[in-house]
């Protein structure tokens, strides 16, 4: 395969832990695709080492990264330079190499809209949207899903503080009802979309019943094992259909590889493939 330009530039995903990642294969797929050489590896990083490993690494002549648990809050306050939808969320999960140091940008919602809509068929115009988690992940699809304008979104968490806070930030954009877990009571939704990190652990947390309105569908962020909490709560629930992030993962990393190479790979080939795997 000929690099264009000559070298073959490096990439790679940064996060704790970061074993069980599929982007090396995604990355891998894309440039095949498009005929572009590049390296791109795995690179597990302590939440304390942060700041000195992406310094590290930028004198290494890496030429960008895909951001992961746990670092995407903490990783946009290291950057010199952000993008809109980044500087909105206050978390990246995208970094371009500067001059000086990582530009960063948040590809999520964008990959969240191009696998529930495109691919998955989902509207989110006119739904009763909730979403559950008040992290980086997120924050990251908050003021796309606005800009969808739903019927209703709901952001809940299992302590009031963090979606407050982020519901304020987001204000000019539109409206997010902050909500504990618990305060949901009463309220019905027509899709549910999980951007807890819990699934990792096994765990999900306890909500109320009768949260899913008729035909509500559900859709997670997460995938493979950390997607398994969900799928049973979702089925206990009486979701008409459930769908894990995998489509996502791919999605965004295709607008991330546009941002670094210039070229928005195709993606259900890559999406058909890692599920057949």
């Amino acid at each position: 395969m000929a690099a264009r330009g000559g070298s073959v530039k490096r990439f790679a995903v940064i996060g704790q832990p970061i074993a069980h990642s599929l982007s090396p294969r995604i990355h891998a797929g894309f440039a095949e695709q498009t005929g572009i050489a590049l390296s791109y590896d795995a690179l597990a990083v302590a939440p304390e080492d942060l700041g000195a490993q992406l310094a590290a690494w930028h004198d290494e002549g890496y030429a960008g990264f895909n951001v992961t648990l746990p670092h995407k809050t903490a990783v946009a306050a290291l950057c010199t330079g952000l993008s809109e939808r980044a500087r909105v969320a206050e978390a990246v999960n995208t970094l371009i190499r500067g001059e000086g140091g990582w530009e960063g940008d948040n590809t999520d919602g964008e990959g969240l809209l191009r696998d529930l809509v495109d691919n998955c068929g989902v509207a989110v115009a006119d739904r009763r949207v909730l979403v559950l988690g008040a992290g980086g992940a997120a924050r990251g699809i908050l003021q796309p899903l606005l800009a969808e304008e739903p019927a209703e979104l709901v952001l809940s968490n299992r302590s009031p503080w963090k979606p407050e806070t982020i519901a304020d930030a987001l204000a000019p954009y539109g409206r997010i009802r902050p909500a504990t877990h618990m305060a949901l009571k009463g309220d019905r939704f027509d899709l549910v979309i999980n951007a807890m990190s819990v699934g990792h652990g096994g765990g999900f947390p306890r909500l109320p019943e009768g949260l899913l309105a008729d035909d509500a569908v559900v859709y997670d962020l997460s995938y493979g094992e950390a997607h398994a909490p969900l799928a049973r709560w979702a089925g206990d629930a009486g979701a008409s259909a459930v769908f894990d992030g995998l489509g996502m993962l791919v999605e965004q990393a295709a607008v991330s590889f546009e941002r670094w190479h210039g070229v928005l790979p195709v993606t259900d080939n890559v999406i058909a493939r890692l599920r057949a795997a």
